[in-house]
């Protein structure tokens, strides 16, 4: 989301808004967990960041807490048997899919927030081990909740994959079938889910039923979707660009395309159900912006 957008934000802060107001109305004293999904370089974390802030300043003054799913990484040690495990599976060799994260970990968090106790929230160092990542040391977490502090009101989950539900092995295959027939006929396929195997694809498929106990905590969930998927390329390396102007160093091209082709996969296999609903029997509950190239809304639907 580019900086000079405030559509986005403006539409977020009153959907958020509408939804608390139905929270409180039922009673519901617990905090308010809202998801946030997007592909890499839409613009999530900045939304995030500005609804945040604008969430805490008067007249709402609603204490919030955002959350990244990268933050429940597995540790590098924990990662590298994942990685050895799995050696013939390119998906899992580094971060990033369903399986890569550590769920035991991130349920713990939510059920400790849920609760209005003191809280240590997990943090990942994603340089660490010459950017293989790793969990930074529990010194260095976030503490909420603490005695004297205004209980969190509002946890907001951002990432790539929040919201995701897996496909049965019926429709996985079907789609997988779909993409490979297409990968074999000429240049118009631009996907990646058609160059990988079926078991490995599967593999992915299957630790993401665990990310249910994750996606059924959620009160409400906004999806930023790109017009075309193929966006996120162009995204991440304009992200990465800026990156290295700022920091003198960072990924090639080669290395963004490379990246966001170990992500893709699961774009294809997993964005139309989220398009069609997160939740069953919770209307109102999920929130999709169409989001076009140059970042800004091109249509709001509410489901």
């Amino acid at each position: 989301m580019s900086k000079d957008s405030k559509d986005a934000l403006q539409i977020c802060v009153a959907y958020v808004l509408e939804r608390l107001r139905h929270h409180k109305e039922n009673m519901n004293d617990a905090p308010f967990f809202l998801g946030a999904n997007g592909v890499q370089g839409i613009g999530k974390s900045y939304l995030v960041a500005s609804l945040a802030h604008e969430l805490e300043q008067a007249p709402h003054d609603i204490r919030t807490i955002v959350l990244s799913i990268d933050d429940f990484y597995l540790t590098h040690e924990d990662q590298v048997r994942l990685a050895a495990d799995q050696s013939d599976n390119p998906l899992v060799q580094h971060r990033g899919q369903p399986s890569t994260h550590d769920l035991s970990l991130a349920l713990s968090v939510v059920a400790s927030l849920r609760a209005k106790q003191e809280t240590s929230v997990p943090s990942y160092e994603k340089s660490a081990f010459d950017g293989k990542g790793d969990r930074k040391p529990q010194t260095q977490w976030t503490n909420v909740n603490k005695n004297g502090q205004q209980p969190v009101q509002l946890v907001v989950l951002e990432g790539w994959c929040v919201g995701f539900r897996a496909l049965d092995d019926t429709q996985l295959t079907a789609v997988w079938t779909d993409a490979v027939k297409r990968s074999t006929q000429g240049n118009s396929y631009r996907g990646r889910l058609g160059h990988n195997r079926l078991d490995n694809v599967h593999f992915i498929n299957e630790a993401l039923r665990g990310y249910d106990s994750l996606t059924d905590q959620l009160d409400a969930l906004i999806h930023l979707d790109a017009e075309d998927p193929q966006y996120v390329y162009e995204w991440r390396l304009e992200q990465e660009d800026q990156l290295r102007r700022e920091r003198g160093s960072g990924m090639t091209n080669a290395e963004v395309t490379k990246f966001v082709d170990g992500y893709y996969p699961s774009y294809e296999l997993f964005s139309d159900r989220l398009r069609s609903g997160a939740f069953e029997n919770r209307h109102g509950a999920q929130l999709r912006l169409v989001i076009r190239k140059d970042r800004r809304v091109k249509e709001v639907i509410k489901l």
